[in-house]
Formats: structure tokens, C-alpha cells, sequence
């Protein structure tokens, strides 16, 4: 099958339970090095939803293709941790857009729609970790608002060479 053309941008939405063989096989699709410290999923594959990334944790963003309407990528906000004290705060636990997908904003999209999200929750912060190697992640995250929080230099050892892991951080008051 060849790459879909894309003809229109679906709203961003929430994600359902029905979305999750399509969610699965777009994050499988789009694993790699540049940005995952996990292995790369082999079959038998666990569920993309689960109790601690339910289907409400993700925004989802579709195309209308030449192929009908297709899952274009997600994003998952969550929690950093559960302690009140820091409940002020949400994450981005991660994004993903179809490699036939890219190059149409909706990486952009994606983090907006996210930002307002956060925003409605009552958050005044948004934060995130990106792999110090992924340029291409970090000029986007910069480009929507976010700044270098810190670094944990070597903190990943991928592929023969340590690789950084980069705390960024947001104000959602802003």
C-alpha cells in the first residue's frame, strides 16, 4: 500500500477505546532510537491502553486520506506524579505522527491541543522529556513555547553512545 494524500485535518479528540489496535500499530510503526529507550516492540504486543495510559490520556489527530479516514498520530498527557503538591503540573508521556503524516503541522497541532487540554484541567504547567539527540523534536518543543529545565548528561546508553536525556518545561499562565 502506498502512503496516503492527505485531503483535510480532522479536529484533535480524545481517544477511544476503539482506536487502540490503530494507536498500537501507529506507535509501533513510528518507534525508533531517535526518541524511544524502550526495545523495539516485537509480537506478542501489550496493549496500548492500559490502567496507568487509558484511552483518555490521548489525543488523537486524524486525516481524511485518498485512503478514507486514517489514525495520524497521538499525544499523551499525563500526570508526572500523583502527589498534590504537584498537581499543578502535567506531562507529556509521548507523541507520535505517521511517518505519510509528517510535515503538516500536526506535531503542532498535537502539543496545542494538549496545551489547552492541560490549561482546562486547571494545570499552569507543562512539561516533558526529549532525548538530547532527537534536534528535530527539541526545535518543535522550542518553537511552541518550551525551554531547556535540565539535562542528565549520559543518562541513556542506546546504540553504543550515551545519550542525554532533556528536561522542558512550559508555562501554561502565559
Amino acid at each position: 500500500m502506498s502512503d496516503p494524500r492527505i485531503r483535510a485535518l480532522q479536529p484533535v479528540r480524545t481517544a477511544r477505546p476503539e482506536d487502540e489496535a490503530g494507536l498500537g500499530e501507529l506507535d509501533r510503526a513510528t518507534w525508533s532510537t531517535l526518541h524511544s529507550v524502550q526495545p523495539r516492540p516485537w509480537p506478542p504486543y501489550e496493549p496500548f491502553f492500559g490502567d496507568r495510559r487509558p484511552p483518555g490520556d490521548h489525543l488523537v489527530a486524524e486525516a481524511v486520506t485518498d485512503q478514507g479516514a486514517l489514525l495520524a498520530g497521538y499525544i499523551r498527557l499525563g500526570r508526572p506524579t500523583p502527589l498534590a503538591c504537584n498537581a499543578h503540573v502535567r506531562q507529556i508521556q509521548g507523541l507520535a505522527v505517521a511517518g505519510w503524516a509528517r510535515r503538516h503541522g500536526l506535531g503542532r497541532t498535537l502539543l496545542r491541543a494538549c496545551a489547552e487540554r492541560a490549561r482546562g484541567e486547571g494545570a499552569g504547567r507543562l512539561t516533558l522529556r526529549v532525548l538530547g539527540h532527537n534536534a528535530a523534536a527539541r526545535a518543535l518543543y522550542e518553537a511552541e513555547g518550551f525551554a531547556v529545565e535540565g539535562v542528565l548528561p549520559g543518562e541513556f546508553f542506546l546504540h553504543g553512545r550515551y545519550v542525554d536525556d532533556v528536561l522542558m518545561g512550559r508555562s501554561l499562565t502565559v
